[in-house]
């Protein structure tokens, strides 16, 4: 089976106010985020990082990337260059590239940290997932790529786990719905 993950910003304190994560400590959200992980891949599922795997880690990320399941494929993202000055990500990643293009059950996809406008194959039902904007609303990514065959893989706004293509969609419309109809909450007070 193939999942989509991104922004899991181990190690990352601020994230936890930044982005509103139901965690106290690091410590709790980095134990969470493994085991969310492991609880849904095995160890012959094949598992697309897309970005920020971790950011500002006291500890190595040696010992979390040898503990998940699955064959790992990173797409890098802006806060990957700082952890990655102290692993050889070949040892842990099948690949890892700044943008992918991959094929999930006869969809195709490009894979890329940040969202995209336009890809490969956009007019011919070829699909974008990305990661980068969390569970961010603000601004004109929010508007945009609601209306758009493009999908947050941002584990703010799946469950804090990897997910499956079809999760993705439906976890974008619960996300999505649910933004819109606070917003036109607000325009009625």
């Amino acid at each position: 089976m193939i999942f989509y993950t991104a922004d899991l910003h181990l190690g990352h304190k601020n994230i936890l106010r930044l982005c509103g994560r139901p965690f106290s400590s690091i410590e709790e959200m980095d134990a969470a985020l493994i085991g969310n992980w492991n609880s849904v891949v095995g160890k012959d599922d094949t598992v697309y990082v897309l970005g920020d795997f971790s950011f500002r880690s006291a500890g190595s990320v040696k010992p979390v990337l040898k503990a998940l399941n699955g064959t790992k494929h990173l797409i890098l993202g802006n806060h990957d260059k700082s952890w990655m000055k102290n692993v050889r990500a070949e040892e842990f990643f099948a690949s890892v590239s700044p943008l992918l293009e991959i094929d999930d059950g006869g969809t195709r996809i490009t894979l890329c940290h940040y969202p995209m406008l336009s890809w490969n194959k956009v007019m011919h039902g070829a699909i974008h997932i990305h990661g980068h904007i969390h569970n961010n609303t603000a601004g004109v990514s929010f508007a945009v790529l609601g209306n758009m065959s493009a999908y947050n893989a941002g584990v703010d706004v799946n469950d804090f786990k990897p997910v499956t293509l079809e999760q993705l969609k439906a976890n974008k419309e619960k996300f999505y719905a649910k933004e819109v109809s606070l917003r036109k909450g607000d325009q009625h007070e």
